[in-house]
């Protein structure tokens, strides 16, 4: 079989450099591959992620979607073509107070990223406020093995941008209304949301009659039709939750009820910041059928991670029982009851999250000796995230899993 010219090019580019590692090339207008000097960050065994900007162009929001190109690396050769994107900060706390920051990117064409399914849009997590970089992952984990509805796919890498070291990322596919994503029907009667707060209202946001604040995911750019639907049907359920004859036995004609509850248990078993009705808490419903609660999302800030200057929570109290919708339904004691035997029959797989820990540990272990190079914050106390300062990275793994142990200790004690 006869080799193209541009297949010999492309091995003879890489010829003079494959036995001594990757290192830049002089030219920065090659197309046949981007460049990798890991001289001082080496090969930590997970897939590097070369992206450059075109010129070199600054990252400076989360809006402006800036040109680039990409390539994954193996240990020491690429393993794509070079994929054409636009990439931009992403999140809200983590762009704006995080020095390493999380990104979004967005490919030319859909393209399967390390055999998750093809799609344009891709989520970088940076994990800065969590130190052992596992707790969204493992939290994916859990959920995906209680059967939260759409757990977002996700793996690690290490990131490359504009020719420097960036550290251990979590690759993620992104939350959208897709056959491969949230998989709901496409249309005007079909809803993507999420509970927001008045400092998040960016996109199109809906108030409840009890003002609670929604923002819309799908459809994207809806009527004011297809909006009053969406309002309606959560004016409609309000009023039965928080009215006088509100009647438990009801309740699955409105939400679906123990999706509700595995989905609780999670942001209550982690003391998630946000998980206090706050944001990040995703439901999908359809017109004419109940809500149903997923995917998981933004669990980084979470066993212990607390904000604003106040100290490390403790693995003790209720966090998330009486907050929002969470307050009317579990003071039902029929809903509560079901709680309660919901944590008791998937105890054991909360308890396997902590055995866990070391297992995903093993993923990223070599990896963080670069991660930590680069941003050297193990010891750090001083950003408001970091509620705890640790010797090592065993120390800040070990930290997590005492805190989750003793968690699950005073949920089992506190039950009824």
């Amino acid at each position: 079989m006869a080799i193209s010219n541009r297949t010999i090019s492309f091995l003879l580019a890489f010829l003079s450099y494959f036995m001594s590692g990757c290192v830049w090339s002089n030219s920065s207008d090659s197309s046949e591959y981007l460049p990798l000097d890991d001289s001082e960050y080496p090969y930590a065994g997970l897939p590097r992620m070369v992206i450059e900007t075109n010129d070199f162009h600054e990252l400076r929001d989360t809006e402006t979607d800036i040109p680039a190109r990409m390539q994954m690396y193996g240990k020491s050769i690429p393993e794509s073509e070079v994929i054409e994107l636009t990439i931009k900060g992403h999140g809200n706390s983590s762009f704006k107070a995080m020095t390493k920051f999380s990104l979004k990117i967005e490919l030319a064409q859909k393209k399967a990223l390390l055999g998750m399914p093809p799609d344009k849009e891709w989520i970088l997590i940076s994990n800065f406020s969590d130190r052992t970089l596992l707790k969204n992952y493992a939290i994916f984990r859990l959920a995906q093995k209680l059967g939260v509805n759409h757990v977002p796919r996700s793996t690690f890498v290490e990131l490359y941008l504009n020719r420097q070291y960036q550290g251990v990322y979590l690759l993620s596919e992104s939350i959208k209304v897709s056959k491969n994503r949230v998989n709901i029907p496409q249309n005007n009667s079909s809803f993507l949301f999420e509970k927001t707060t008045r400092y998040h209202l960016n996109g199109e946001t809906i108030r409840t009659k009890k003002n609670t604040l929604f923002k819309i995911r799908y459809p994207k750019r809806p009527s004011n039709e297809t909006t009053s639907k969406l309002q309606a049907q959560l004016n409609q359920w309000e009023d039965f939750l928080y009215g006088k004859d509100f009647n438990s036995a009801k309740i699955d004609e409105w939400v679906d009820i123990v999706d509700y509850i595995r989905y609780f248990w999670l942001l209550e078993f982690s003391k998630n910041y946000d998980g206090r009705f706050g944001r990040s808490i995703f439901f999908t419903w359809q017109e004419n059928d109940i809500m149903r609660m997923g995917p998981v999302w933004d669990y980084d800030e979470t066993f212990g991670c607390s904000k604003d200057g106040m100290p490390k929570l403790s693995a003790e109290g209720w966090h998330a029982k009486s907050s929002g919708w969470n307050n009317p339904l579990f003071k039902d004691h029929s809903i509560w009851n079901r709680a309660a035997e919901y944590w008791k029959q998937n105890e054991h797989l909360f308890k396997a999250f902590i055995d866990s820990i070391d297992v995903y540990a093993n993923i990223t272990k070599k990896a963080t000796h670069n991660e930590f190079k680069r941003w050297n914050v193990l010891d750090n106390t001083e950003f408001w995230a970091y509620k705890e300062s640790y010797k090592d990275y065993n120390e800040a793994l070990d930290s997590l899993k005492s805190w989750a142990r003793r968690r699950i200790e005073w949920i089992d004690a506190n039950l009824n």
